[in-house]
């Protein structure tokens, strides 16, 4: 009866994908003879064209991407592969918690082997098909043999840890691996760029300069500080670009895109992070924390609730009160109930997006040079400019540039 309801579960959720998916495509379709006035405004029509082109590329191949990750999801319920493999490996060493961790990571690695063609197409066929793709086969190699080599280097020991507080506080397990996982996220935002990026990415200071120079006064008159400012190779991949700050307190720290410096003029740099000093200015990030903890720990409740439930794991071949397969069984099929509370996320994410937006505004008392900026980025990165409403709402955290540059003007 479970494995039914997961499979209702599946096919729902790849039903409304692919609807979603053909309503998004349909609508830039409609759209693709002429740029419509307000687009036509913001981005020229051989760019807008293109965009048009990437966007329908893009939807088609993600289509067949959704039906096969259903596909295999759908199997590995159905055929019974993961009780298997969590007796085999539980023989290793009956009653350890570190088998139980190894189900879990083997079993991550594998159902990630299945997509690297996609992956492989998508970054070598259709990014490059487009001038995106900067990489390489033997960079996209080493990048997936260090992805794994760091899941089992840090997920070994936080698994060990999560799996083995059952043993150690008994009933309200859930309580202290919450507070774990939690911790170790909160540790990771100032570990991450320090140990973890440079593995992938070199980072090197912002050179002295005009815009140094102004990132710098933009952060004494806003009263953002940050430890240092470094750019990112990130052109070594992708043409894409973005900007972002990492850590907190103290430990902040400025990344730029070298993709993004070559894009945009000293100004426009300044109104983009004028726009990411905005959120944390506007308190977003704390609050961003207290969403993602409230989610955790309701996922860590839910876990608990059925780890008690017989019906749960016997139904996907477990035995009854086993944490691992109670774990790995809530990651592969929470993502079936939460899409569909996406559009929430997603208003509150555009709420913050059109704060910031009015915060950059302010701080470069103008908002000519965040909407050029926007405008620059948009062209360079061929943002789809007519998605479907609906579309949008699920997938879009950001709101539609149209959308941005209203407000921006409306609040002049």
């Amino acid at each position: 009866m479970v494995i039914t309801i997961a499979l209702i579960l599946i096919v729902a959720r790849l039903l409304a994908e692919w609807v979603l998916s053909e309503m998004n495509l349909r609508e830039v379709t409609r759209n693709a003879g002429r740029a419509p006035d307000a687009v036509a405004a913001m981005m020229d029509e051989a760019t807008y064209q293109k965009s048009v082109a990437y966007t329908q590329a893009k939807s088609r191949f993600n289509r067949l991407t959704l039906l096969f990750d259903a596909g295999v999801l759908a199997l590995v319920l159905v055929s019974g592969i993961l009780p298997q493999m969590f007796a085999q490996i539980g023989a290793w060493a009956p009653g350890a918690n570190w088998d139980d961790t190894l189900f879990i990571l083997f079993v991550s690695v594998l159902l990630s082997l299945p997509s690297l063609p996609f992956e492989w197409w998508a970054q070598f066929r259709l990014e490059a098909q487009f001038g995106f793709n900067k990489s390489t086969p033997g960079l996209w190699v080493s990048d997936k043999i260090k992805g794994i080599a760091l899941l089992f280097v840090i997920g070994f020991p936080l698994l060990w840890g999560l799996l083995s507080l059952v043993g150690w506080v008994g009933d309200f397990w859930w309580i202290w691996a919450f507070a774990l996982l939690f911790g170790f996220q909160l540790l990771m935002m100032v570990l991450y760029p320090k140990l973890i990026l440079p593995l992938f990415n070199k980072l090197t200071p912002l050179p002295d300069g005009e815009l140094r120079d102004r990132l710098l006064a933009l952060g004494d008159r806003t009263g953002f500080q940050a430890s240092t400012i470094e750019v990112i190779d990130g052109s070594k991949r992708s043409g894409h670009s973005n900007a972002y700050f990492t850590g907190f307190g103290r430990f902040r720290r400025i990344v730029l895109f070298d993709t993004l410096i070559e894009q945009l003029e000293a100004e426009e740099l300044e109104a983009v992070l004028a726009h990411e000093v905005g959120h944390y200015k506007s308190g977003h990030i704390p609050k961003m924390l207290a969403v993602a903890a409230f989610m955790q720990f309701a996922a860590f409740a839910s876990i608990a609730w059925l780890l008690s439930a017989d019906w749960f794991l016997s139904g996907f071949g477990f035995p009854a009160g086993e944490l691992a397969p109670a774990l790995l069984l809530f990651g592969l099929l929470s993502g079936l109930v939460t899409f569909w509370f996406s559009p929430l996320s997603n208003i509150m994410s555009r709420k913050n997006e059109y704060e910031a937006d009015d915060f950059a505004r302010a701080a470069m008392k103008s908002s000519g040079p965040l909407i050029a900026a926007l405008r620059k980025l948009a062209s360079e990165n061929l943002s789809n400019m007519t998605p479907h409403a609906w579309f949008s709402g699920f997938y879009y955290s950001h709101p539609t540039l149209v959308e941005r540059e209203r407000a921006m003007v409306a609040t002049k």
